[in-house]
């Protein structure tokens, strides 16, 4: 087997602990990968102001993939790379179907600028402060990376499957929480197609691509790489669709997979 080119790895659930730390080991091992010129990508679906915790943590490793493909982040020069939007219009009219499908959704958008929530949006984490809260109408005022979709009473796999009905080709619907919190981006923007324009960009051929996820989200990913690990704490779905499977996340599994594939 040939080693991988390029690393692409999901972060929560994944490379960071339960405890939302990454292990001195896992810092090592990326930064023994990036001495050796093969670049690690952060793929995640967290928005920037959670995934900059991470970089924090792991160093500056090159580009990372941020809101499941709605955003490239330069880490190294702190800027943005590539944004995928998702048009006003689009999100908004998606908004409707879904409420007229599944009363009682409500609604959250992510912008480079931050959140601003429905006032029925129950977030479960921490919110920067000022966080707007409105009418969709007002707080879907210019496009955004990402939409978050959030039902109190629909487990998420029936949320999903309503959602993904209602909405078509739209949005692309996904989610990546243990809730009922649906994450919608642009059509046709998901992890894997960033992570190919990414790797377009630096002569990788994605059958030389290790992929790492955990979740729903990662799916995209996980199928279009050439080599695909579930960690043994995925979601069903993963587990089932990926070629291998590494230990789990609290037990450092994307970086012992690493160090078993690159030791001399």
């Amino acid at each position: 087997m040939r080693l991988p080119r390029l690393v692409a790895t999901d972060l929560d659930g994944t490379l960071v602990r339960s405890d939302g730390t990454v292990s001195a080991y896992t810092h090592d091992v990326i930064a023994e990968l990036d001495a050796r010129g093969v670049p690690v990508v952060f793929v995640t679906g967290r928005p920037l102001r959670w995934a900059e915790e991470v970089f924090d943590y792991v160093g500056h490793h090159g580009l990372a993939v941020i809101s499941n493909g709605a955003l490239v982040w330069d880490v190294a020069r702190d800027r943005v790379d590539l944004t995928r939007s998702i048009a006003v219009d689009d999100g908004v009219a998606a908004c409707e179907l879904i409420r007229s499908a599944i009363p009682d959704t409500s609604f959250a958008v992510e912008t480079l600028a931050g959140i601003a929530l429905e006032p029925g949006f129950l977030e479960r984490h921490r919110l920067p402060e000022g966080s707007p809260r409105g009418p969709l109408a007002d707080i879907f005022d210019a496009p955004a990376l990402k939409l978050l979709a959030r039902h109190e009473r629909l487990g998420p796999q029936e949320f999903w499957d309503a959602a993904q009905e209602a909405v078509g080709d739209r949005l692309v619907v996904t989610w990546s929480s243990t809730g009922s919190l649906l994450e919608m981006s642009a059509p046709g923007v998901t992890k894997a197609s960033t992570l190919a324009q990414v790797c377009d960009r630096l002569g990788v051929d994605r059958l030389d691509v290790v992929a790492f996820g955990d979740m729903p989200n990662d799916l995209p990913m996980l199928e279009w790489a050439g080599t695909a690990y579930a960690m043994a704490n995925a979601h069903p779905s993963v587990l089932a669709a990926a070629d291998h499977v590494a230990p789990d996340h609290d037990e450092d599994g994307v970086a012992r997979v690493l160090a078993g594939l690159y030791e001399p």
